[in-house]
């Protein structure tokens, strides 16, 4: 979509948010809100080098919320003509006069509504059409396919573009919005030697068509990823460090996002209950969310509620000092919103200024994990399980690989457990961090 087009798509989003708060006053509401978005884009995958999937989508959706007092209903719609949005509002207003009253329940504050709308430079539209697309997922694929004679299948080369744009209102006065994109390019593939057969896969997503990785560099990375698992051993149980590279190091802390939360907290099922101004992680380890990052992945400037976004320090030198949460559960702890109705907004994790193969140098022997198997995470004991392949290191230098072991630990000593964090950061999502070197786990084998 163009500029022009793009603008008219959200004038028409605000509209129809003014409208239904109007329609929610008329029929005595005391508070209303409605977020609207509207996105189209094209997905094309190619297996075995011919078109396998070719889609074109386009969405768009209204969701409503009222409040009759501290009596709340919701309802949501993806017509967005005039009758339609009127009844979604009704359907709203009849569901809250049957909720039970929840103290908790309401519009965030209204002076912690954002004021201020830096650019952040989401959208960029690509200009791609559909022969383009199938050609760049043909390159990826026969990159991956004509890297060794031993790949010996595929599940796909897909080809991802997407633009779109979001608006939210609420009855304090507060209507914005923002257009954003987001590009993806990615591949898997098989390869056999003898009776073994082993998979991988490599991505690339960006905000801008521009930033993308070259089609045949993903498709090689995919294939010599999977080439590199072919002859893997299994292991005799042990305690090992273990390294966690990039793109699976994000997840640890996204465990402790998800033990941050309000609801969690409330529900005092969480791991990091009560640790306020405690020691979590090891002291070299800063955790800072950064909302304002140009063309970041979850950048924005106000929340899911209309509250304005913060740069923050949730851990500082390993030590908590914050929560994450929005405006129900903040009321329900008694505390305020940290302005994450929908999420962190880019975690930043602090690096020992060492690169990668410093970090194998560092671990000497121990476990590179590479895939992490089934979701044995307790987010109440903070207990970890994971099924798991990799490559056993000697030395310093990959040995071989390993496959049909597990990882387990307690996330608790695992954060406090870090040696050192990458510089090799990982920006393809929320949370980004380097690899990360963790000094003991169990690694069960056979």
């Amino acid at each position: 979509m163009s500029q022009t087009e793009i603008e008219a798509q959200q004038e028409r989003l605000r509209a129809s948010i003014a409208a239904a708060l109007q329609h929610a006053r008329k029929l005595g509401a005391s508070q209303a809100e409605a977020g609207a978005s509207y996105g189209e884009g094209l997905s094309v995958t190619v297996r075995q080098r011919d078109v396998e999937t070719l889609e074109y989508h386009r969405d768009q959706g209204l969701d409503v919320t009222v409040y009759f007092g501290h009596r709340k209903g919701s309802a949501s719609t993806t017509d967005m003509r005039a009758a339609a949005i009127d009844e979604t509002v009704a359907k709203a207003c009849s569901l809250a006069r049957y909720a039970a009253d929840d103290e908790a329940a309401g519009l965030a504050d209204a002076d912690r509504m954002a004021t201020e709308f830096a650019d952040l430079d989401l959208y960029h539209p690509w200009e791609l059409d559909t022969d383009q697309a199938i050609a760049l997922a043909t390159e990826c694929e026969a990159a991956a396919l004509d890297y060794d004679p031993r790949i010996s299948n595929s599940e796909g080369a897909t080809v991802n573009r997407h633009e779109g744009c979001r608006v939210y209102g609420n009855s304090h006065g507060f209507l914005a919005g923002y257009p954003d994109s987001q590009h993806s390019l990615s591949c898997s593939v098989l390869a056999g030697e003898g009776a073994q057969m082993q998979r991988d896969y490599e991505y690339t997503v960006a905000r801008a068509p521009g930033e993308l990785e070259a089609a045949a560099r993903v498709g090689a990375a995919a294939a010599r990823a999977t080439v590199d698992r072919l002859g893997a051993r299994k292991l005799d149980t042990r305690v090992t460090p273990v390294l966690y590279p990039a793109k699976l190091a994000r997840g640890l802390f996204g465990h402790a996002l998800n033990a941050l939360r309000g609801g969690a907290l409330y529900r005092r099922a969480s791991f990091l209950l009560d640790c306020l101004d405690e020691q979590v992680f090891a002291p070299h380890i800063t955790l800072t969310e950064s909302p304002l990052l140009p063309r970041a992945m979850a950048s924005a400037c106000f929340d899911n509620e209309g509250v304005a976004t913060q740069q923050r320090e949730i851990v500082t030198d390993g030590v908590l000092r914050g929560y994450v949460l929005a405006s129900y559960y903040a009321r329900k702890l008694g505390l305020a919103s940290t302005g994450n109705a929908g999420g962190v907004h880019n975690l930043l994790v602090s690096n020992s200024g060492v690169g990668f193969a410093d970090l194998l140098e560092q671990m000497g022997s121990g476990f590179l994990v590479t895939e992490l198997m089934g979701q044995g995470v307790n987010g109440v004991t903070g207990d970890y399980s994971r099924g798991a392949a990799g490559f056993w290191v000697e030395n310093g230098e990959i040995a071989f690989p390993v496959q049909e072991v597990t990882l387990g630990g307690n996330l608790r000593d695992m954060y406090k457990g870090i040696v050192a964090v990458g510089t090799d950061t990982d920006c393809r999502g929320s949370v980004r961090s380097g690899s990360v070197l963790i000094d003991a786990m169990t690694l069960a084998g056979s």
